[in-house]
């Protein structure tokens, strides 16, 4: 089985968990939901974890998880699970894929109806909905029950639950409604929630926080949004919508009072916050997205909280980056910090510490087998200076080998170092020092797909692997290593070649790229491509803890694609980096000396 298949057993069981309803079931549903999502993301195949005796470093996986994904392994099932499932028809399954269906009210309909079989069991809910039968069963009446075909209608329509769209889209698609309601002057604050938040890789639905005072008048400016297709849901404390695309936006208000309380509860992660309320009991308060309630004594008001600093506070924490709500040691952290002690919390890397991007493509003509960039030099030029950055490196793909001799592709190499020297020359009103790079295949071999004597004509290289992605670990990592060896072979470029649209990741020995990388001077960058963020959060923070340099590249084929540096930020402070892990925060002199090493 796959990480993907894993995962989704795992969500299977966290739903059984639900359904039944145990002693300590709500923590058990907690844990395999959380299991669920770190298996999903983690970048090696579960099954080579086990056969290395390395399922513990997997995180989310406690021991009796890890016992059962031993089982699974060696005996293809696991007993323990089965018995969960046995009673469960996997019919309720299949309808938790319709918009609007949660576990117990499919399963209370596939149960009182006899609903068997998965493969139709959609469509016998539509024909039980149609003739009016939903509506007389205890608990849903007609406004459930058309909400029901609604939502199968949506389901018809490709409109699946669960479908996650990458980063980039969530985040424009919330910066669009954000910027609609903030020309409202009801709206004192707004800020988006959940995993568009904590910049996850794929977000699903999007989640919004308005401060207000005036409720009811905002809710009615939200439903009024111009790609508005369908009002889903309208009541006194929010609404959802549904936009022309098909993806659902809920809305949240709240007075500013409870501004706090509340963008942290919606934040999550789910895991975090358990962790919160964990605090919060110890003091003798119940923790959820209006503040603190308290146990003992009835009479006394709710504790609210304006902002979230002031509730971390008063449990004893400063306040935590969203980035890192994961429950993955950030708790541990900030008490530490609270107490002045170490390990604390880090000072994640920001935006505004970026001084340069080295993987950006012009659309001078090399000759390549890939893709050119869309823009010059100098418009890419002008574009660094308008983003404060004092240098970037022009990495354009290499000349194809199959099509030009050594010497036709010498010649090019020329000609190209010429002319973007003289761009330079001749535009002295741009601060943006330019440095002349190249990104270079790594054959199968590990050879560069780049003849020797054309090194003299770039400054230094990013190399990366563009084909033959199905190689053995041991294989693929002494090709990676034979091409990151030569000298001017400074950076790794989308470590691992995975597209989040469809293309798992190859596998690497990472003890072995990070040793040679840390005792040869090389870095690994973080792709800030939504199509990519390579490498993964778990990795930069293992890359981190290992004391690599990397480095946060756009691979921009565009101008535009320069802006989305700030996803591989946030990728990288998911990751935990610091300014001094990221290498293109050194202003140009030193970066200079680093790169020319």
């Amino acid at each position: 089985m796959n990480n993907q298949q894993i995962s989704d057993l795992f969500k299977k069981i966290a739903v059984a968990y639900q359904i039944k309803n145990l002693p300590n079931s709500r923590f058990k549903v907690i844990a395999y939901e959380r299991a669920s999502e770190e298996i999903k993301n983690f970048p090696t195949p579960l099954e080579k974890m086990w056969k290395e005796d390395r399922l513990d470093e997997v995180p989310g996986l406690g021991s009796s998880m890890i016992s059962h994904v031993k089982e699974l392994f060696t005996k293809g099932k696991v007993s323990h699970f089965e018995a969960i499932l046995r009673e469960i028809p996997q019919s309720m399954f299949t309808l938790l894929s319709v918009p609007g269906f949660g576990p117990k009210k499919a399963y209370r309909l596939v149960t009182y109806f006899k609903l068997d079989n998965p493969k139709t069991v959609v469509e016998d809910i539509k024909v039980l909905a149609e003739k009016g039968k939903i509506a007389s069963l205890e608990g849903f009446g007609e406004k459930s029950q058309k909400d029901i075909l609604d939502a199968i209608g949506q389901f018809e329509k490709g409109q699946v639950k669960e479908n996650r769209i990458l980063l980039g889209l969530a985040y424009e698609l919330s910066s669009n409604i954000t910027e609609y309601l903030k020309k409202s002057p009801l709206v004192k604050k707004v800020l988006a929630l959940g995993s568009l938040r904590r910049m996850r890789e794929t977000i699903g639905d999007i989640d919004l926080a308005v401060a207000t005072e005036k409720s009811d008048e905002v809710i009615e400016y939200f439903l009024k949004y111009p790609d508005q297709s369908q009002i889903v849901e309208k009541g006194k404390e929010g609404a959802t919508i549904r936009l022309g695309n098909g993806r659902q936006v809920d809305l949240r208000v709240i007075p500013p009072r409870q501004w706090g309380s509340m963008v942290q509860y919606f934040t999550g992660s789910k895991a975090h916050n358990i962790q919160l309320r964990e605090l919060a009991l110890r003091k003798g308060y119940s923790l959820n997205e209006y503040g603190l309630t308290p146990l003992k004594n009835k009479k006394q008001k709710i504790l609210e909280f304006d902002t979230e600093e002031k509730l971390y506070k008063f449990l004893g924490l400063p306040r935590i980056e969203p980035e890192i709500r994961e429950d993955r040691g950030e708790i541990e952290a900030a008490i530490h910090k609270a107490k002045d002690q170490k390990p604390g919390l880090p000072q994640l890397v920001k935006l505004s510490d970026i001084k340069g991007d080295l993987h950006i493509h012009t659309s001078f003509n090399i000759e390549t087998s890939h893709d050119l960039g869309s823009h010059d030099i100098l418009t890419l030029l002008k574009k660094a200076d308008s983003l404060g950055y004092e240098y970037i490196g022009i990495s354009d793909h290499n000349p194809s080998q199959s099509k030009h001799s050594e010497d036709k592709i010498l010649s090019i190499m020329k000609i190209r170092k010429a002319y973007y020297e003289h761009k330079k020359r001749s535009n002295k009103s741009i601060r943006t020092q330019l440095l002349i790079m190249l990104e270079i295949d790594i054959r199968p071999n590990g050879d560069l797909a780049l003849p020797n004597q054309c090194f003299e004509y770039i400054d230094a290289s990013i190399v990366s692997v563009h084909s033959e992605f199905r190689m053995d670990k041991e294989k693929m990592t002494d090709r990676v290593l034979k091409g990151l060896s030569h000298p001017k072979a400074r950076i790794l470029a989308h470590p691992t070649g995975r597209l989040l649209t469809g293309r798992v990741g190859f596998e690497l020995n990472w003890e072995r790229i990070f040793e040679f990388c840390k005792k040869n001077n090389k870095a690994i960058e973080v792709n800030a491509s939504p199509y990519r963020l390579d490498l993964s959060d778990i990795m930069i923070r293992l890359a981190v803890q290992n004391g690599i340099k990397l480095i946060i590249n756009t691979d921009s084929h565009s101008k535009e694609e320069m802006d989305n540096m700030k996803f591989g930020v946030s990728q990288a402070r998911r990751g935990w980096a610091q300014k001094n892990d990221i290498l293109n925060t050194m202003r140009y002199n030193e970066f200079k000396d680093w790169l020319l090493y």
